[in-house]
């Protein structure tokens, strides 16, 4: 993305940057706009009420692809940018400016990131940030609208049945598997038998993740695993504070060493990871590891045998499914999916209506929802601690990947 964000910009685009801190990507933008932490939604807000007052509105666009504008845009006229300014700790200028060039540039592109979902009220700041798109008609636009993430497009393109398999749940006569949500893994683990929970978890498989290092609340994730009584296996290329807790650690191949499919959340291509060298040592796929498990357990569908690459050609549905073809991916090592340049310039959102939903059943209309502790919230505590944390990602490192490597965690 950055790639072409750096094109656009030696061709005239003008890239502002939104962000508390002043990251590396802020520096190559024209301009940074350091808004206090989780106050986006006012900003929105405030950029709303400009594109009303200015009439930079396509409403054309409004009246037939949204549903309950007016209520918002009753709400946003009561966030004139003074008040905004004050709320975000920016000033009135910014927020007009933004405004302006946010309604007048044809195209105009939103790169939302993750993070600014992340406080309370991020749910809300990040409907009022996609319903900015709508308000100007930027997804009229090949290069206009919003990305968040592409994972979404993908979705259709998978064959969820062929790798789930959910005929086998339905022949092991388990109506509803147990499913344990990563963010609770600490008090899960700690949790006894219960009517409502289930049985206490005896036996853990730890693959493709770190929960020691990057679960909530850490402290309580580590006494979880250090149970005496649990029985845990940990798939790894390194020792990571989660293997360390761990009865086993079965090394497995890094991506160099075995067949994969990757999908994107940053664009629609698919690609084939191939193989770039035979596994070193005892490495073994994670797929091997659990293909002789199942087979020492006594499974014997014909799934349970499957190699990668017959996983990996039933992965996706056809192409004239909405799919890929495996076969080019194979040849060329990548291929797109097959979207439309401006797939909502008609609307066709993923709504009932195919409407872009502003007043959402059951959510209502969007709204700057401050922080817990903030000067809008307590302004009390606010003056006596006027500082908020924020905890920005390690510049070198991929949440606790890479941090393996000595030269990386020199730089940092």
């Amino acid at each position: 993305f950055w790639t072409y964000a750096q094109a656009a910009k030696r061709a005239g685009a003008k890239l502002v940057c939104i962000d508390p801190r002043r990251t590396d990507t802020a520096t190559k933008c024209h301009e940074h706009i350091a808004l206090l932490p989780g106050t986006d939604g006012a900003l929105a807000l405030g950029l709303i009420h400009e594109l009303i007052v200015g009439d930079w509105l396509d409403h054309d666009y409004i009246d037939r692809h949204t549903e309950g504008w007016p209520a918002l845009r009753e709400r946003a006229l009561q966030w004139p940018p003074e008040r905004v300014a004050a709320t975000c700790g920016i000033s009135v200028e910014q927020v007009r400016s933004l405004a302006r060039d946010y309604g007048t540039t044809k195209p105009a592109a939103i790169r939302l990131n993750y993070g600014m979902q992340r406080a309370r009220g991020g749910g809300n700041a990040a409907r009022l940030v996609a319903i900015l798109p709508c308000l100007v008609g930027a997804w009229r636009h090949r290069a206009g609208g919003m990305l968040l993430s592409a994972s979404g497009w993908f979705r259709h393109a998978r064959d969820e049945a062929a790798l789930g398999r959910p005929d086998l749940i339905a022949k092991s006569g388990v109506a509803n598997p147990r499913t344990i949500n990563m963010s609770t893994i600490g008090d899960d683990l700690l949790r006894e038998s219960s009517a409502a929970f289930g049985p206490k978890i005896e036996a853990l498989v730890v693959y493709n993740s770190n929960p020691v290092a990057v679960a909530p609340d850490s402290s309580k994730v580590a006494r979880g695993f250090a149970r005496s009584d649990l029985f845990t296996v940990v798939l790894e290329h390194f020792m990571t504070d989660t293997a360390d807790l761990a009865d086993y650690v079965l090394p497995a191949t890094t991506q160099l060493e075995h067949l994969d499919l990757h999908t994107s959340y940053g664009h629609t291509y698919a690609i084939v990871n191939e193989v770039a060298i035979a596994p070193l040592g005892e490495a073994r796929p994670n797929t091997q590891i659990f293909r002789e498990l199942a087979a020492a357990m006594g499974f014997d569908e014909p799934c349970f045998a499957e190699t990668d690459e017959q996983l990996a050609r039933i992965a996706f549905r056809p192409r004239s499914e909405g799919g890929f073809d495996f076969a080019h991916l194979r040849t060329h090592g990548w291929q797109r999916l097959d979207v439309a340049e401006a797939p909502f310039a008609e609307g066709g959102f993923a709504t009932p209506s195919g409407k872009c939903l502003i007043d959402a059943p059951g959510f209502g209309v969007p709204d700057y929802v401050a922080n817990h502790e903030s000067a809008s919230s307590t302004p009390e505590l606010a003056t006596r601690f006027p500082l908020a944390m924020i905890s920005p990602p390690a510049r070198n490192f991929l949440n606790s990947s890479f941090v393996n490597v000595k030269s990386l965690r020199d730089i940092e």
